[in-house]
Order: C-alpha cells, then structure tokens, then sequence
C-alpha cells in the first residue's frame, strides 16, 4: 500500500504564469465530498476505479489509469470503489490556466480523461513532486514547467481517443488544410471531402485552433510571406502571389494589420546581411 504523501506550497509571485501550490500521491480508500478547491488541481488515477461527478460534467465512472480536471471555486466529489485506488494530485494556479481553459486543454464539461499511456504521466508527476520537494526557485520553475506537460499530455491523449472514435480528429484537418493553405479553398467542398458540414468544419476549427478555417488559411499565408521577405529578394509583389494572394496592395494592407508594419520594414527589420 502506497504512504500518503502531500507537500504544499504558497503561490511565489515571481513564479510568473504558472504555480504548483502542492502536490500528492496516496491510496485512496475514502471519497472526497462535496468540496470546493480555491485553485485548479489534476488527480491522476493510476490503477482502481471509482467515480467523479461535478456540475458541469455530471457524474462519471472512473476507470484508471485515467486522470481529471477539477477547476477552482466549483463543487465537486469524487473517489474509489471499495478496494481504493492509487491516486498522484497536483494544485496549480496562474494566469496561464486561463489559456489552458480557452485553447480548451482543459474543459470543465469534459474534466475526464482516458489515459492509453501511463508511464509519461507516471514519470511527469513523480518529477513535479520531487521538484516542489526541493522548494527552491529553480524547483518551482521546473515543477510549473511539468504541470504545463501534463496538461499538453492529456490534451494530446484526449483528442486521440477522440479521433479513435470514428470522428475526423480536428489535428488531421488542421494540417490537411496548413499543407493546402497558399491555394485557394472551397470551404464547403473541403469540409465535405472530410464528410461534414461546413458548419461542423468551422467548430473544430475554432476549437483546436482559436480561429475559423479561412482566418487559419490567412495566418498561414502570412506566416510563410514573412519566411519568404527574410530569405528571399523576391519583389512584394511576387512574395504576395506566391503565398496566394494576387493583389499586392491588398496583401500589403493585411500584412501591416497583423504585423504592425509593411512587409518592406519587416524585411530590413529581420533581414540579415
């Protein structure tokens, strides 16, 4: 049987977007009631099973190894069948949760997670223990630092087990469209080739990405104009063609919008030599 262990830590300001306030590993034989947390936590569920219920994610089945979400000032219970089961947890706070929740890395109507592969999580919670254990500056930092692995991990896992599932996983029609993205796109066609609608196209896009396809196609576009003013003598006009765009003033226009600059100050801003 596993021994408790749980170490707490105040919130350093110079910590910057991400703290771990604490972190634990235990068998767990009694479930947690009712509670409100004042900061985010993750449980990792290593063996066992059990349940979770929040408002937002009503009641599930836990079944590890699996791992969840519970976000702050919210109620929530969860905990082991009879037989227990072998739980590591961390505490975490920061102004980087906020992105966490808008990329959707963490979803507080989908706070479970399946987890196919345990030995990362495992090792990532075991270091972000031993680090807080240390409670120096550079422990700290490193400890925030494997929170936001975790936190990618499970995404990653999460929209595996989505794509798995028979939908188009959002990761596959992000980089279909990023290879495609200097020609032109037929919004309903592509999102048809990929057997949905156009509307269900936009939705995943703006879930895995932030931005709707042609918004994608257009950062793209942009991205690659910038690689081309740095590393090449092509003229604007020709840079504009070759990232798709065929009126140079237009492309110009756009380029000063999102950069703060015409793409002629951006090419004697970067250029070397």
């Amino acid at each position: 049987m596993r021994q408790a262990e749980a170490i707490y830590r105040s919130s350093l300001a110079a910590a910057g977007g991400l703290a771990v306030t604490g972190s634990g590993r235990q068998h767990a034989r009694h479930a947690v009631k009712d509670r409100k947390l004042p900061s985010f936590a993750v449980v990792l569920v290593e063996r066992g099973q059990g349940f979770l219920e929040t408002a937002a994610g009503g009641r599930q089945r836990v079944e590890g190894p699996a791992l969840f979400w519970l976000f702050p000032n919210r109620l929530h219970s969860y905990g082991p069948d009879e037989a227990g089961w072998d739980e590591c947890w961390a505490l975490f706070e920061g102004s980087f949760t906020r992105d966490f929740v808008r990329m959707r890395l963490m979803a507080e109507r989908h706070p479970l997670v399946a987890l196919r592969h345990i030995e990362e999580m495992t090792r990532l919670f075991g270091q972000l223990h031993a680090d807080l254990i240390d409670d120096t500056y550079l422990g700290r930092a490193s400890a925030a630092s494997l929170l936001h692995r975790i936190v990618i991990a499970a995404a990653r896992q999460a929209g595996a087990a989505a794509g798995r599932e028979g939908e188009a996983a959002a990761g596959d029609l992000v980089e279909t469209l990023r290879e495609s993205a200097l020609q032109p796109l037929d919004l309903a066609a592509f999102a048809a080739g990929h057997g949905m609608s156009p509307a269900t196209l936009r939705r995943k896009f703006i879930a895995e990405t932030g931005l709707p396809p042609k918004a994608f196609q257009l950062r793209v576009r942009m991205d690659h104009a910038k690689q081309l003013l740095v590393t090449t003598d092509e003229r604007i006009e020709m840079v504009a063609a070759m990232v798709g765009i065929d009126d140079p003033f237009y492309f110009s226009r756009v380029f000063h919008a999102r950069e703060g600059c015409s793409p002629r100050d951006f090419r004697a801003r970067y250029r070397r030599g």
